[in-house]
């Protein structure tokens, strides 16, 4: 591949054979029962080489279609496992890996971004990519000043490419709608479009990395590497070493996902109370488990964050409302929960529902903040997915009067990707313990005592 391949007609025609290769493949599994192999040995061999296509197609392109990829890969928790088992290798490469760019056209972004003698910037540089993204792929090497970084190369056309590949991907989101049943698609492609514009900036990615990287440059649990140099379509950054959070979802100790687990939902809600913004990319591939520093206690492994290109500014830390809600369901005060639903435009004008149904729609989602520590799991995840997803249970129904504000959409989906990963480690998490800390509204006020007054009793 000598480039992100660009052409409209191009791109469309690849993204357009997934629905017809998954149809495809379904005749043949259907020919080959007729044949007498087992239905069950031939619905596998049909998800695997579905998974197989799914991966080169989305890889190939990069863009908006390896974006969605990747944000389905934090969902296939909710699958059941004879149907996530084929999907889930396939997705979660396309957390960390995609056919790389080829060494010419990487040196002339960088020529034309950087300058024609951008290699004087740099003691090493290495051709082979690292990583690769949805919009970048990532190069190892060595800054004049000694310091190891990380070079993010924004794919020449990938503005073009996102917004070509995510408004044919929604015109068949219905057919995709298969690879992660009861998640409606569409709003989830439409939501990625609207932050495109965002992502493609690399100046706004920079301060994004800039304000954290501050925030938490003295944080004992969460690390964010230094910005080195900026400019158009070319992010230098600090590098990170670090075990992949992919690798500690497929191979990881007990420990090492409990902490990664801690540490994750720490920095989800901290981040926002921290520095007005909420990392709003929370797949594997954009977090490293690193080693406890010199002198800290044994275990005390620390979360590094990559990949600021996609935040939610929220200048007050996490809506309040939020946090109300959730302690008022906690607390089972099913009127006062339906009253600032109702409020917040969760429950529209135009809907009346009963606040003891909505509590009890409410209750199972937010298990793990009734407990003091609580054990995530894919189990967990697949029994809240069919709940909601069945047409024929009362959460369903209830579900599907209920109005998502366009003000909470990425805060949504930020929760929702990283109970997701939560669920992928089967880490016990005290959640509770960072509500309480960093979450608005969950903590009740209390009111300040009078003083007393001078010579008073």
């Amino acid at each position: 591949m000598s480039d992100l391949p660009r052409k409209a007609v191009t791109r469309t025609a690849k993204l357009a054979a997934l629905p017809l290769g998954f149809a495809g493949r379904a005749t043949w599994g259907l020919g080959k029962r007729i044949g007498g192999r087992s239905a069950e040995l031939v619905a596998r061999e049909v998800q695997q080489r579905t998974a197989d296509q799914l991966f080169k197609t989305l890889g190939e392109l990069k863009g908006g279609a390896m974006k969605l990829g990747q944000a389905l890969s934090v969902f296939e928790s909710a699958l059941p496992e004879e149907v996530a088992g084929p999907y889930r290798a396939a997705l979660t490469k396309l957390q960390e890996a995609a056919p790389p760019l080829p060494a010419h056209t990487v040196h002339g972004v960088l020529a034309e971004r950087i300058g024609e003698d951008w290699r004087e910037y740099f003691l090493e540089f290495e051709d082979k990519p690292s990583a690769a993204a949805s919009i970048g792929q990532v190069h190892r090497g060595v800054w004049h000043d000694g310091r190891e970084v990380a070079v993010k190369v924004q794919y020449p056309g990938a503005g073009e490419a996102l917004l070509s590949d995510l408004t044919q991907l929604s015109r068949f989101a219905r057919l995709l709608g298969p690879l992660i049943p009861g998640m409606d698609i569409k709003p989830l492609i439409k939501e990625m479009r609207d932050r495109v514009s965002e992502e493609l900036d690399y100046e706004l990615e920079a301060q994004a990395q800039r304000v954290h990287a501050t925030e938490f440059a003295d944080d004992p649990d969460v690390v964010i590497p230094g910005m080195v140099h900026q400019s158009d379509q070319v992010l230098v950054t600090e590098w990170m070493d670090g075990i992949p959070l992919a690798d500690v979802i497929a191979d990881g100790t007990a420990e090492q996902r409990d902490r990664a687990g801690q540490l994750l939902a720490r920095f989800l809600f901290s981040g926002p109370a921290r520095t007005g913004l909420l990392h709003a990319d929370p797949h594997p591939g954009n977090f490293r488990l690193l080693p406890e520093e010199e002198g800290a206690s044994a275990g005390a492994w620390r979360l590094g964050v990559l990949d600021f290109g996609t935040v939610d500014r929220l200048p007050g830390g996490l809506p309040g409302t939020i946090g109300e809600s959730l302690r008022m369901t906690l607390e089972g005060n099913a009127a006062a929960v339906y009253g600032l639903l109702r409020e917040e435009g969760f429950v529209k004008e135009s809907i009346e529902l009963e606040p003891d149904e909505v509590l009890d729609y409410l209750l199972p989602i937010i298990e793990p903040a009734q407990v003091e520590e609580f054990t995530f799991s894919r189990g967990w995840l697949r029994d809240q997915a069919a709940r909601i997803a069945d047409p024929r249970s009362p959460a369903h129904q209830l579900g599907r009067q209920l109005n998502l504000p366009p003000s909470y959409l990425l805060i949504h989906r930020v929760t929702l990707s990283t109970i997701g990963v939560l669920c992928q480690l089967g880490a016990a998490v005290r959640l509770r313990d960072e509500l309480e800390a960093w979450l608005p509204g969950f903590v009740a006020e209390t009111e300040e005592p009078e003083p007393v007054a001078e010579g008073g009793a």
